[in-house]
Formats: structure tokens, sequence, C-alpha cells
């Protein structure tokens, strides 16, 4: 059966963007990636090139442009308002055994902690353990020996051991206590949402200068409670009209939080282990929630709480 360029382009696509994604960490810049892959995938065949595996030719393409896209990406976020967080995949609540799949290398926490690597670590790590490639290919994507392709991945794999997050097993138990945890701020009872919290909890917020956001991590039970609690004052009682809307955010449990005309303020996503809440990472910079939808203004809604001071 003939597969015609069009419907193997579209094969390839969820590829190309699952390995730009990773690399980047940002939607937007995945996506061009994705699309000047595909480019190049179609402008091959047209030149009538015989392309053994297409799925390892848009590997190859997508993650040498990811590598240079790092490269000058990382130069912008030096200079980044606050803390750099990616921009988040969004999700309707699915099946739990889908959700499992995905967790852990998609994670904002996972992929904030891959910032720590060089382009090429962070290629030669993702390329063999999420995508399971071989080292003898991941040398030749990455344009190196095998030994060093080896040793690359390596010392990436060194490095992400010491920080990576934990999450519960169980798909089932994150979800039940993220409900539980956005019923009680649903409620306003912040003796609730204070003990589903782990006594070290971290607390991180991007607003990119753009939106109000903290600068810095809160830690400690206490801190993040209090901050929390402001910030659900702030968008219950002086906003108005907030809705929260449970959501997958990068496979973890969490929430889009919306104005009363439905346009995205912010997500909101909650790492839980041992039965506890161990982070929670919002980010409300406008630019990195368009590709969710239409944004509230930032403004706008800050002029809406003066005026109810």
């Amino acid at each position: 059966m003939t597969v015609s360029t069009d419907d193997l382009l579209d094969d390839l696509r969820p590829r190309a963007f699952a390995i730009a994604y990773r690399m980047l960490g940002s939607v937007s810049e995945a996506e061009d990636i994705v699309q000047e892959s595909l480019l190049r995938v179609h402008a091959a065949l047209e030149r009538g090139e015989e392309i053994s595996s297409p799925r390892a030719y848009v590997a190859t393409v997508a993650t040498r442009l990811a590598i240079d896209e790092l490269r000058s990406a990382r130069v912008r976020r030096e200079s980044y308002v606050g803390e750099w967080l990616p921009e988040p995949i969004a999700e309707p609540e699915e099946d739990p055994a889908a959700q499992a799949e995905q967790a852990d290398s998609l994670s904002l926490a996972f992929l904030v902690l891959l910032e720590s690597l060089s382009p090429e670590q962070r290629a030669a790590f993702l390329l063999h353990d999420v995508f399971d490639y071989g080292y003898g290919e991941i040398a030749e994507i990455v344009g190196t020996s095998e030994d060093n392709a080896r040793q690359l991945a390596s010392r990436a794999r060194s490095h992400v051991t010491e920080g990576r997050p934990r999450f519960d097993a169980s798909v089932e138990d994150r979800q039940k206590l993220a409900q539980s945890f956005f019923a009680a701020a649903k409620r306003g009872n912040f003796d609730e949402l204070e003990a589903l919290l782990a006594e070290d909890v971290e607390l991180h917020g991007d607003g990119g200068g753009l939106a109000p956001a903290i600068k810095h991590p809160v830690f400690g039970r206490a801190r993040v409670a209090q901050m929390l609690g402001n910030w659900l004052r702030l968008g219950f009682e002086k906003i108005g009209g907030v809705e929260l809307r449970p959501v997958v955010i990068n496979g973890q449990p969490g929430a889009e939080y919306r104005d009363a005309d439905g346009k995205l303020i912010g997500v909101m996503s909650l790492d839980i282990a041992d039965g506890q809440v161990q982070a929670i990472r919002s980010i409300v910079n406008p630019e990195k929630l368009a590709h969710l939808g239409p944004v509230a203004d930032a403004q706008e809604l800050m002029a809406r709480i003066r005026e109810r001071r």
C-alpha cells in the first residue's frame, strides 16, 4: 500500500514534536522545529532521495535543529525576568494508563532539570532513555563517536538521577489527592489545603515580567500555604468569577484558572509523592499560554484588583 507524502508527514509530526519539545521545553519553539523538519523531509522526497527510515530521518533533523536552537534559547533565558518554567502542555483528564506513559519525561520538574545539561547531553540522554535509540544511532544523529554518545548519556543520567522528581506510582492516587487539593481551594479551606502539603513543599511561579508572579521559589509548608491563600483570595475575591478546571499539565495533575469570560489566566501543576503535594508550579506568562486558547489580559486583571481594594 502506497502512503501519500501528506500522510507520511502527518505520521512523522508527533515523533518530531515529542523530541523537539523535550529538548527545548517550549511549545512554540518545538513547533518551529517540527515545521522545518517536515519541510526538509518533503524536500528530500521531492528530490527523489530514498529514505529507508523516515522516522529516523525526521528524528535526526529535529534533534540537530533543536540542539542549535537550544544554544540560542539559553542566551535568551539568562535575561528572563523571574524563574523560567517550560511552556505547559495541557490535556483533559484522561485514561490513567495513557497519562502514566508520558508523566515522567514530560513533567515540568523534569524539563527544568534537563536545563542543566549541555545540548548534546540532553539529546543523547533523551534519545536513549526516553526514545530507545541505540548509541550507534545517537552518535550519527549528534555527530560524534559511539563511545562519546555513550559518555554523554551516562553523564546526563548521573546528573538527572540525583535531582529527578519522584511521583506516586498510582496515577489514580495522584488524581484523588489533586481533586482534594483543588476542592479545598475552591471552598477557601486553607487549613485543609495546608494539610495536603509536604513539610518541605516548593512553590514555583513564572510570569516572565508580563503578569504578577513570585520571582523566586518559596519553600516550606507554612510559607507556601500562606502564599497560596493570598493567591486564592486574589482570584476569588478581588478578580471574581475565577474558575479552576482540572486538567493534566505535562502528564501531572493540575488545573487551568480562567476568568469569568473563560479566558485563561494561568495553569498550575502538582508534583505528588508519598501522599502529599511535593511541589507546585504556576505559569501565568501570557506568552507561554497562547497555544492553549484565548488568554486573559493581565493588565486588565490588575486594574480590576486595584479597583476592589
